[in-house]
């Protein structure tokens, strides 16, 4: 299943010529990645790193980077440009001395050409952590207009080829009514990404007030939010809840509680109360349900960045660098 949605998005990016940098090029999965991307043709992969430790690389395992643009941060004829737009985005938070320090590092630096229009997107995380990752991204990319922080999704596939969307199940710890609305709507646009014609789902313990608690007017509320952003924006989602999940997968039981609903039965973008409600919840999907997870995907920004486990293999680089270049396409 995973294979199968991978190569939808190709289908989707067949033609644009997307340009994913990848900043971790002396590690040997992302070589792997790089050559098999450049070999297929569909997207167009950028190294970033030490010309000298990427050959090593490159000599010792044999890949074949012929073709490959490899820019080294320290020596690119293009870093003082970055430096000056960097000192600029910061507005006074950098000084001059700072930036030129800051964008030796690969993660800044590749951000800055995605900020800068050099890249279309950006993979990271093989052998960084998710802040090395993530931060850059706040700090230059930034969040889009009217979402105040980037979040984390997972795609769940299933063996007979049901597709899921889950958040937020990898970044905040916790969320008010307005992020929890802002992560609906923008999960909905992700979705859309991913060939789902989204039904979102806010879930909670509660359906339809069935308990009144803090934790459940917050989820109630972040309903209203999320459609009085709709509203303003002109998108046309179905957005609903509080429900249980069991309201929010069967149609029996959505008769029963929340019969109404334009959701309940039918949900496919399931929006989590908190991160350890997403996270333990896809993980039982996935070892118990037997789902496969791809991702985690991150969304809200201006210009798609993802990040890898360091746990991850080639195929995990390949496929998220598709997905990043996938989500370069105007929702």
């Amino acid at each position: 299943m995973a294979l199968q949605i991978i190569e939808e998005m190709k289908e989707q990016i067949i033609g644009k010529n997307r340009r994913i940098v990848l900043p971790e090029a002396t590690d040997k999965r992302i070589l792997t990645a790089a050559q098999k991307i450049k070999e297929e043709g569909i997207i167009t992969p950028i190294l970033l790193g030490n010309h000298e430790e990427i050959k090593k690389v490159q000599d010792e395992f044999g890949f074949n980077l012929d073709g490959i643009e490899i820019r080294d941060p320290e020596t690119d004829e293009k870093f003082e440009e970055y430096v000056d737009a960097f000192v600029e985005l910061r507005k006074g938070k950098a000084t001059r001395e700072q930036a030129v320090e800051i964008l030796k590092d690969v993660n800044y630096f590749g951000t800055m050409m995605v900020q800068m229009g050099d890249a279309d997107g950006l993979v990271s995380g093989a052998i960084h952590t998710t802040g090395d990752t993530v931060r850059p991204a706040l700090q230059i990319i930034k969040t889009k207009p009217g979402v105040s922080r980037t979040s984390g999704v997972m795609i769940m596939l299933g063996k007979e080829g049901e597709k899921y969307l889950f958040s937020d199940i990898a970044i905040n710890t916790s969320l008010d009514a307005q992020q929890l609305g802002e992560i609906a709507v923008e999960s909905a646009r992700t979705a859309r990404v991913f060939g789902i014609n989204p039904k979102v789902a806010l879930l909670s313990f509660s359906t339809r007030g069935s308990a009144v608690t803090p934790e459940t007017t917050k989820v109630a509320e972040a309903v209203k939010i999320a459609n009085e952003i709709c509203e303003e924006k002109g998108y046309e989602f179905d957005i609903d809840g509080e429900m249980q999940f069991d309201a929010a997968v069967s149609r029996t039981v959505a008769d029963l509680k929340f019969p109404t609903s334009k959701v309940a039965g039918q949900a496919n973008v399931f929006v989590f109360p908190s991160l350890e409600a997403g996270n333990i919840g896809y993980k039982i999907a996935q070892r118990l349900g037997g789902y496969t997870a791809v991702g985690p995907i991150l969304q809200g920004l201006n210009k798609p960045v993802n990040d890898l486990s360091r746990g991850c293999n080639s195929e995990d680089v390949y496929m998220t660098s598709i997905v990043t270049a996938a989500q370069v396409r105007d929702l």
